[in-house]
Formats: C-alpha cells, sequence, structure tokens
C-alpha cells in the first residue's frame, strides 16, 4: 500500500514497524463505522464533538466533512461545537469553528458533486 492511500498521516509508520496492528485497528474502526444504532449523520457529529474535545484539527476537518457528506447542515455542525462550550469552555469549540467550515465546505462541495470545490477546499488544508 503506497503513501498515498493512507487515510490517516500515522499508518505509513505503524505499516512499517507493526503492519498487523495496522490491519486490526483497521477492522476496529471498520465495525465501528458499521454500527447501524445510531444514523451515520449523527454518528459524524459525535465524533466530529469527540475532536473538538481532543483539539485535534485534522479530525474536526475530517468529521466535519464527513458530516456535511452524509447531509448535516453547517447550522448543525456549529451547535455540536457549541454543545461542547458547557462543559469544555469557549475556547475549544471557537477555534474549532475554522476547522470545521474546511472540512465543512469539502464535503458539502462532494454531496454536490462539484469537484473543482472539493479540490479548491481540499488545497486549504
Amino acid at each position: 500500500m503506497s503513501e498515498q492511500e493512507w487515510t490517516f498521516s500515522y499508518e505509513g509508520t505503524l505499516h512499517d514497524v507493526f503492519p498487523s496492528l495496522l490491519d486490526a485497528q483497521r477492522g476496529w474502526l471498520s465495525a465501528i463505522d458499521s454500527l447501524d444504532a445510531l444514523d451515520r449523520k449523527t454518528h459524524e457529529l459525535i465524533r466530529l464533538v469527540c475532536m473538538v474535545l481532543a483539539r485535534n484539527a485534522p479530525g474536526i476537518r475530517r468529521h466535519a466533512r464527513l458530516a456535511a457528506e452524509v447531509g448535516a447542515s453547517w447550522e448543525e455542525v456549529c451547535a455540536a461545537l457549541v454543545l461542547t462550550e458547557p462543559g469544555f469552555g469557549i475556547l475549544a469549540a471557537v477555534e474549532a469553528l475554522p476547522q470545521a467550515r474546511k472540512g465543512f465546505e469539502a464535503g458539502a462541495a462532494v454531496a454536490a458533486g462539484d469537484a473543482e470545490a472539493e479540490a479548491d477546499a481540499e488545497d486549504d488544508r
């Protein structure tokens, strides 16, 4: 598998050192992604909130993008960010907004079938 095929930046390194661990992790994440107790939009909004709490900018972009791809509105994404404020303060939510916007715009472009806008949004990463 080439570096361009990695979903996450750490996967190449993990593959080089512990390829079977990477395979197991991918299987575990796939099983989580296939849970059907929640609809996919809710799933992505929850994962977005988790990334905000972890202050993980790439994760915020990724899950805002995926949320948009499965039909979340910008208002729903913002509401998810704001819901973190009572327990974790305003700073994490405010810092997440620009990253969430970048991801959301890329996801909205995918949902709209606009390859050019998607490429422009991805270039801003």
